[in-house]
């Protein structure tokens, strides 16, 4: 029997949503799933079984999304099962979706067994804003969603790395880093060497130390795609 990974979902889910419409991101603020479509935010929680931590995570999206879902793996008997009904009735009460992803011989198939119920007002406008400026200042999708094996590409890590990259052939000043990469914060980014990856050189004048090469070989499928 195949071994299934929380990661496995993510395709899957993402591709249903995007023939929708809707525009996908993995691990925004936590998020498993992110997407959206004009104003719309939508945010999808995955694990391979319906468990607790599931139902808190889903709970605690609900203050920044306009629909939330839970999404489990499909398992191989469900639809009249007492415990599936329980679930549906929870998840119904709960006012999220909840989406099943099956597994054969042929492409897997994302099933839709209820949508959330009409939104409440209970969304924080300020987390709202917060994942909705994230994902805008992603530039594309570059982790998986389930998956923290990598340190997330998050939309300030992804500016770091375009400042590094540049930094690559030499020391540079902050106003040639700005001009070069179009980020406005990138003295911020230099000065507060977050990751360790810059070092001061003279005053304005920034250099790459070996753990930001490093992080520019790391990410280098970032820096092709950004």
């Amino acid at each position: 029997m195949t071994s299934r990974r929380e990661t496995d979902l993510y395709e899957p889910i993402k591709a249903a949503l995007t023939a929708l419409g809707y525009t996908v991101r993995s691990e925004v603020d936590d998020c498993d799933l992110v997407a959206v479509r004009g104003d719309e935010i939508l945010v999808v929680e995955m694990k391979l079984r319906f468990n607790l931590d599931l139902v808190l995570q889903g709970a605690e999206r609900l203050q920044m999304a306009d629909s939330v879902y839970l999404a489990v793996e499909a398992p191989s008997s469900q639809r009249k099962s007492r415990r599936w009904r329980q679930i549906k009735e929870l998840c119904r009460r709960l006012g999220v979706g909840l989406i099943t992803v099956r597994f054969g011989a042929g492409s897997p198939v994302v099933e839709v067994l209820l949508d959330p119920a009409e939104p409440q007002r209970r969304t924080s406008l300020k987390k709202r804003a917060h994942l909705l400026r994230e994902f805008a200042q992603r530039s594309g999708d570059y982790n998986t969603g389930g998956a923290t094996r990598r340190p997330l590409v998050t939309a300030y890590r992804e500016a770091a790395l375009e400042v590094a990259a540049y930094l690559r052939s030499g020391p540079a000043s902050v106003a040639d880093v700005r001009a070069a990469t179009g980020r406005e914060r990138a003295g911020d980014i230099l000065a507060d060497n977050y990751y360790g990856w810059f070092a001061r050189v003279s005053r304005g004048v920034y250099c790459l130390t070996p753990a930001g090469s490093e992080a520019v070989e790391r990410y280098a499928d970032v820096l092709t795609k950004a």
